[in-house]
């Protein structure tokens, strides 16, 4: 099971929406055939890897992350292919929580005379598809807030000056994540500050970028900034009624997509605006700031992941900004809590990440 995860991950950021799925045929103590989920629209695990079987030995186990689905889409369903070439035995990660399959595939194999075994290693199972089930079960995109500061909790010094305040590690390290999911999101304070790409600069033969999501209630974005001169069409910008609407229209001369929000606290409605990247298909958004987005998004219970780095480094600064600004949350009482928490290494960097108890 932890071979099928491996080869599932190796799916990370091509696959959306769909979830990340390995699959490995045993015999004894011989890999049969193995495969991965390699591309939206592309075969399933299951299947990429029965494509070389004939027919499988009487005593062949196949492992798989996910249950294999019994329903017609894309592709073909995987569960009638898995009796079809003999296998007797499946071990499954997780059931799937999509409304189609849910338990059907299980229940399908079983139907036809093969055992199945269910839940090993289920928590590994369901957390490397944990943008795929908060997708398909609530039908909002999964949100992890990142950010790197220093050890005394800032994100640039006094004079906005934030290259780098992590190491190299740890910025690799972030790329590999936007790999990962659907969209990079950011308020235009940080495109205004920054002018960054947005995008992932890894040493790969094929890279599969995010999409930009930058919020702009009055459409401040400079024409000039690098996501709206690099692959524009990556780039939604979120505006409201306060926007300049020849601004808005010049934004999509571009080749940016621009989508129109209400006004809540003043700004962009947040809620609105993952509802509307959900119905197009975005089923995870990794937000990279600034300090007031970030609290705005947890101020209205959008984010379920943070991830933040924390170098060994100390600037001070009393206008130093940190991660999360805004109006803040006036008593202790009210503090937003992490749970699940965890630290490791990356490099000279320290990462803290939990889920937000909601």
């Amino acid at each position: 099971m932890r071979r099928a995860i491996r080869l599932a991950e190796k799916g990370a950021g091509r696959v959306n929406p769909n979830p990340m799925v390995g699959a490995v045929l045993v015999s004894g103590d011989r890999i049969l055939a193995q495969g991965y989920h390699r591309r939206f629209g592309g075969p399933h695990a299951e299947a990429e890897l029965l494509s070389s079987i004939i027919t499988a030995p009487k005593d062949a186990i196949l492992f798989v992350n996910l249950e294999p689905c019994n329903h017609q889409g894309k592709t073909p369903p995987c569960a009638p292919l898995i009796v079809e070439k003999g296998i007797r035995k499946v071990v499954v990660g997780t059931i799937d929580p999509d409304p189609l399959v849910n338990g059907k595939g299980i229940s399908y194999l079983r139907d036809h005379g093969v055992d199945v075994e269910a839940g090993i290693l289920s928590d590994d199972c369901r957390t490397l598809n944990e943008s795929f089930i908060k997708f398909r079960t609530t039908g909002m995109p999964f949100v992890v807030l990142k950010w790197a500061m220093t050890l005394d909790g800032k994100i640039a010094t006094v004079e906005n000056a934030s290259r780098w305040i992590t190491g190299e590690d740890a910025r690799k390290e972030v790329h590999r994540m936007r790999q990962k999911y659907s969209a990079v999101m950011v308020g235009v304070n940080t495109v205004i500050a920054d002018d960054p790409l947005l995008n992932v600069r890894l040493r790969r033969n094929e890279i599969d970028h995010p999409l930009k999501v930058i919020t702009d209630t009055r459409c401040r974005i400079p024409l000039e900034s690098k996501v709206l001169t690099n692959d524009p069409q990556l780039t939604i910008l979120a505006v409201t009624d306060l926007a300049d609407k020849i601004k808005v229209k010049e934004v999509e001369r571009l080749g940016a997509q621009v989508v129109l929000c209400p006004v809540k606290y003043g700004r962009v409605d947040l809620d609105f605006l993952m509802k509307s990247i959900a119905a197009m298909g975005i089923d995870s958004v990794m937000l990279e700031g600034g300090s007031t987005l970030t609290f705005s998004m947890l101020r209205e219970k959008l984010v379920d992941k943070i991830v933040g780095f924390v170098a060994p480094k100390i600037i001070g600064g009393s206008t130093a900004p940190s991660p999360v600004g805004g109006e803040g949350i006036p008593v202790m009482e009210d503090a937003i809590e992490i749970r699940e928490w965890k630290t490791r290494s990356v490099g000279e960097d320290i990462v803290i990440e939990g889920y937000i108890v909601k």
